[in-house]
């Protein structure tokens, strides 16, 4: 017999053979209907796999949570039936559940296109009213690769070849149909709901690598029920209409092109944009007792070495060889810069912690389709800043550093959600006791800070753990911005020291950190955020004095002078054509104040101000314009 521990702390006793469903029989035959899942021990099992051994046990409906990615994984199969029934001949690789949906790949001589949708989705319901069973069957190797051999699908068998000899052969069946999967699955396609949209369809390279066989990625999002669906496709609408990239080129921020994959052309109002956050950047960490330096571009391989990096980042590092047979690298980071500058000459305890920042522009290869708009970039600038400290100041200035990240978010208008703590990865340097201590001294300093941390198992850096901040948008889109990581390694490597008062010499403790993350996704980001209508602080064009009639021109380049002298950013429009259509162009350009000028305000030494989104105007005179709008674009830092 195995013992079963329920949530609610009873103990109960059944025979190794039984499984889930014939647990929820035993309750009641209510529940074994309604049941769909296992969790045992913290894993899912089938409802009809035998249990085995026993320990902590739930049974899980399709509501629970924790069912939701069972319901994407079940879709996944369902689309990929749908799929080979309808196109037969078409091969099904691997199909997974991710956040917000899943996507399945296929290889097919002739492309898919959304115009296929209608009729997989159908077909996807007809399975799902089928309620066809999702049979677990256990394959012996060589006869689960002959069979899919047999069945044309040359991907699932070069998939099984690939497992270690170890690895369990698991094959789901729906009918007719099978799928080699490791589970687990719903007891029957009925589970799956109906509340699934196929999203997009995009190219995909088997197993990633761009030397093998081109795929058809059909992309899919699946929920519990449809108003969960619904929801999701109005944010996902919503969010389409805040790309970044659209409203990038929209308001003539920045572009991209072919010929510099992955780097960004900034426009004059794009770069408008960018100082004012490097400047509010620059001032905050001027206030919080930070030095800003600067280190080259390009390095030696040597110095790389040292470092680590060019064991652990080559892939990702752009290489250059000179006549001169050096081989030199565009930094892909900062970190090791930095600790050049604390390395010259002797340092003192006295002098921690010291807090260094660049505003660092580095360059990494990233593959070509993994590029994204301002959001994953080859060259990028990051708010980049190293603590050199003491090992008892650990706590007290990742504390300051917490409470400093999040006043810079919420100033660019994003609250912090909610912090994690990234704890130690299983390939990782150092002992348990370290991380013990390490781990406890980010916790202790989360804390300190007022913040529960959210445990991220095994996300940490080799080196050490890290706190990293999400931060929430206006339609509630989770992004990471920011974090800080504790590093006693990096130091050690380059041979950091300073005179302890002791009179010894010891290693510091350097803190990696950023607020921003890069320049180029935050701002991506908060393009998205504001969709474009930025504060009146941040907008790159703070007001367009527009004319009604060409004889109000000259009044127009006065009151634009005067705006200009307060430290607006301003522009005139005097182009002949109706004020309407003005108002209309400038409020696609994002542009929050429109200052209308005609004879009548000319007359009066007035302007009638209009407001980004609202129809209504409001007169008043140059003066009290200047008044209200320098103290709304007044930087929060400096309010």
């Amino acid at each position: 017999m195995i013992d079963l521990k329920f949530p609610d702390g009873a103990v109960r006793q059944f025979p190794p053979t039984a499984t889930g469903r014939d647990v929820a029989a035993s309750i009641s035959p209510s529940l074994a209907k309604r049941v769909a899942l296992v969790e045992l021990n913290g894993a899912q099992r089938d409802l009809d796999r035998p249990l085995e051994t026993g320990g902590d046990f739930r049974l899980l409906t399709r509501d629970d949570p924790e069912a939701l990615e069972t319901i994407r994984h079940d879709a996944a199969h369902v689309l990929a039936q749908a799929v080979q029934e309808l196109f037969p001949g078409t091969q099904v690789t691997i199909g997974p559940a991710v956040e917000d949906g899943f996507y399945y790949d296929f290889f097919r001589e002739e492309p898919f296109s959304t115009d296929d949708f209608a009729a997989i989705e159908k077909r996807m319901a007809e399975i799902v009213d089928r309620d066809e069973k999702l049979v677990r069957e256990v394959w012996n190797r060589d006869e689960a690769i002959a069979m899919f051999e047999t069945k044309g699908e040359t991907f699932k068998a070069e998939l099984i070849r690939d497992l270690p000899e170890s690895e369990t052969i698991t094959v789901y069946r729906t009918g007719d149909w099978a799928d080699l999967c490791r589970g687990p699955h719903f007891p029957t396609t009925k589970f799956v709901g109906k509340a699934f949209k196929l999203t997009k369809v995009a190219g995909a390279y088997w197993r990633g690598d761009s030397k093998r066989e081109q795929l058809q990625r059909i992309y899919a999002t699946a929920w519990a029920n449809p108003a969960d669906l619904d929801a999701y496709l109005t944010r996902l609408e919503e969010a389409e209409k805040r790309d970044h990239r659209k409203l990038g080129r929209q308001m003539e921020l920045f572009h991209m092109q072919e010929e510099g994959r992955g780097m960004v052309f900034w426009h004059p109002k794009g770069w408008v944009l960018w100082q004012v956050i490097e400047a509010y950047m620059r001032r905050r960490l001027t206030k919080a007792g930070y030095v800003e330096v600067k280190t080259p571009q390009v390095l030696d391989r040597k110095f790389w070495e040292a470092s680590g990096h060019w064991e652990k980042y080559r892939p990702n590092m752009f290489v250059c060889e000179t006549v001169e047979g050096e081989t030199l690298s565009l930094k892909p980071m900062n970190c090791p810069g930095h600790v050049q500058i604390f390395d010259q000459g002797q340092r003192s305890y006295r002098e921690l912690p010291l807090r260094m920042a660049e505003f660092g522009a580095c360059h990494r290869y990233e593959p070509s389709g993994a590029l994204h708009g301002l959001m994953r970039v080859r060259g990028f600038t990051q708010d980049d800043a190293h603590i050199f400290c003491r090992e008892d100041q650990i706590v007290e200035e990742t504390t300051r550093f917490i409470e400093l990240a999040r006043s810079v978010h919420a100033d660019l208008g994003m609250e912090t959600a909610y912090i994690n703590l990234a704890t130690r990865p299983e390939v990782r340097a150092g002992s348990d006791e370290f991380w013990d201590k390490a781990e406890a001294q980010m916790a202790e300093a989360a804390r300190a800070a007022g913040v529960e941390p959210v445990i991220a198992e095994g996300d940490g850096a080799f080196y050490a753990p890290k706190l990293d901040f999400v931060v929430k948008d206006a339609i509630g889109r989770e992004w990471t911005c920011g974090t800080i990581q504790l590093d006693y390694v990096l130091p050690d490597r380059l041979g950091a020291e300073y005179i302890g008062e002791d009179g010894a010499k010891h290693r510091p403790v350097m803190l990696h950190r950023a607020i921003l993350g890069s320049f180029e996704r935050f701002i991506g980001i908060m393009i998205e955020n504001y969709a474009g209508a930025f504060p009146l602080w941040l907008a790159p064009t703070q007001a367009v004095v527009a004319t009604i009639t060409s004889d109000a021109d000259p009044y127009a380049e006065e009151v634009a002078a005067k705006f200009r002298a307060a430290g607006l950013r301003v522009e005139t429009d005097l182009r002949n054509e109706k004020v309407g259509y003005k108002v209309r162009e400038h409020s696609v350009g994002k542009v929050p104040v429109i200052a209308v000028v005609g004879r009548n305000e000319a007359a009066e030494g007035k302007v009638a101000l209009r407001r980004l989104g609202s129809q209504a105007q409001e007169v008043v005179s140059v003066e009290e314009a200047i008044a209200a709008l320098t103290a709304e674009a007044t930087p929060p830092d400096l309010r």
